[in-house]
């Protein structure tokens, strides 16, 4: 595709990072020297995806219901912009299942988002005919040895109990599918961060072995937006 296909409002700003704080705050200095505090919409370690003084991309957005005006989107590690904003990848699944792009899901009759599963909502269902497929979106930002990408970066109890929420729809008797979106493009397989989060690595695999699908592709970061990309490889016994 020759343009991303899900644009941001605005042009991006570039920028400097100078350092980040308290998980959700991050300065950075635009061309003018001027330093911003932006809005930093990644929770995670943001391992291998933050360092100061990286080139960076930043989205201003005013508006009185904001408390910052900046929102950081994009960092540069080496040659690779790295997608940092986790909620914009259900927008480009969402954008790529319509378009139907998505192999694994092609030839739906129907998409919906953020459907409530037990207690807590599922990123989207998606309608083959009376069959059911539940997805569970993470997008991946951690790069290890060797080209490896590796979720999570941090570890997350609330990915394991999308796990738990996605076995208990397969025992319903609907299908689960894990999509890993991954926001960078110097890696080529992904799998379980084990030595961040065994738990979580360990809940994959018995997902994994209750009949939960798992997809992975690239969201190729541009300057102008974010578009789904080529499917990988996922490994969750982590070997190649």
């Amino acid at each position: 595709m020759a343009g991303a296909a899900v644009n941001y409002p605005t042009a991006l700003v570039p920028g400097t990072v100078v350092r980040r704080y308290k998980r959700y705050l991050i300065d950075v200095e635009l061309a003018d020297g001027t330093v911003v505090t932006a809005h930093c919409p990644n929770p995670g370690r943001m391992t291998s995806c933050m360092a100061d003084g990286a080139p960076c991309r930043l989205q201003y957005t005013a508006s009185p219901k904001r408390k910052l005006d900046w929102t950081l989107e994009q960092v540069r590690i080496g040659d690779t912009w790295i997608g940092v904003h986790p909620r914009l990848a259900n927008d480009v699944v969402d954008e790529a299942l319509q378009a139907e792009r998505v192999p694994a899901l092609a030839g739906a009759d129907r998409i919906e988002r953020e459907v409530r599963s037990d207690d807590s909502r599922v990123d989207f269902r998606v309608w083959h005919g009376d069959t059911a497929t539940w997805v569970e979106v993470k997008q991946v930002t951690l790069c290890q040895d060797d080209g490896w990408a590796a979720f999570p970066d941090a570890v997350t109890a609330r990915g394991l109990k999308h796990l738990g929420s996605l076995v208990r729809r397969i025992e319903a008797g609907d299908r689960a599918m894990l999509l890993f979106a991954v926001a960078r493009g110097d890696v080529d397989a992904v799998r379980p961060a084990e030595s961040v989060d065994p738990a979580y690595a360990a809940g994959l695999r018995d997902a994994v072995a209750r009949g939960l699908g798992i997809v992975a592709h690239h969201i190729d970061v541009r300057e102008d937006g974010l578009v789904l990309g080529d499917e990988l490889p996922v490994y969750v016994d982590g070997k190649r």
